[in-house]
Formats: structure tokens, C-alpha cells, sequence
């Protein structure tokens, strides 16, 4: 078993409460030090509101644990969005994890590249990404 499994693994069952209740199935958790901090289902039919992805959704869950996202590592079935890019590149966060390309609108995309990019002079570093 690698490093990234039982995280990756946390996400498809994540995945699979939001497609059950109707959502896209992502799922997200952020981990620090070995330890999940924050955890994320897609949301946003359930709101009625575009930004509730899962990654926002487990970044909004761990600040509401009073913890800090400098350094930690995301894990998500699927790649993050651009807006979810920002999100992450905002809160320093410092590893990126996903098992499936989001297309057009992912955050790596070579045209639109907010999670890796290094022209925003305001961010610091971008996180390492890994695709498993």
C-alpha cells in the first residue's frame, strides 16, 4: 500500500455520499501530519451555491477547527477546479493529491494554470502535485 491510498480511499467513499445524495461524486480531505483535519463532500445543488466543492467544503471544515493549511496535503478524487485552485493556492497549502483530470476547467490546465502557476507574484511557492 502506498502513502496516498487510505486518503485516496477516504475520498471515493466521500465521493460516493455525494453522488448518493445527488451530487457529483468528488470527495476531499486535507491531512496534517498524518492526521485528517478537514473533510469535504461536493455541495453545491444541496446549496444552491457553485463554490460548495468538495475541496472548499474540507478547507471550510478545517479553519472551522481552528487549524492552519500552510504546508498540509489535499487529496481529492478529481482535480481541483480554478476555483478550488485558488482556494488552495491562497491557504498555502502545500501538496496536492487527485486520481482524475477535471478537463478544460482543472487547475492545471497549461491555458489557465492557477495551481501551479508562478506569474502571481502575491503567491508564494505552488503546492507539488501528484497524480495517482
Amino acid at each position: 500500500m502506498n502513502e496516498h491510498q487510505p486518503y485516496m480511499e477516504r475520498c471515493m467513499e466521500l465521493a460516493a455520499i455525494a453522488q448518493s445524495e445527488g451530487e457529483s461524486p468528488v470527495g476531499c480531505v486535507i491531512v496534517q501530519n498524518g492526521v485528517v483535519i478537514g473533510e469535504g463532500i461536493e455541495q453545491s445543488k444541496k446549496y444552491g451555491d457553485i463554490s460548495r466543492h468538495a475541496e472548499v467544503m474540507a478547507v471550510l471544515d478545517a479553519l472551522g477547527k481552528g487549524f492552519q493549511l500552510a504546508g498540509t496535503v489535499l487529496y481529492s478524487n478529481v482535480e481541483p477546479c480554478m476555483l478550488c485552485s485558488y482556494v488552495i493556492r491562497h491557504h498555502r497549502i502545500g501538496t496536492v493529491v487527485y486520481s482524475t483530470p477535471c478537463g478544460e476547467l482543472g487547475g492545471t490546465n497549461p491555458k489557465f494554470n492557477l495551481l501551479t502557476t508562478k506569474e502571481i507574484a502575491a503567491w508564494e511557492s505552488a503546492p507539488e502535485v501528484i497524480v495517482v
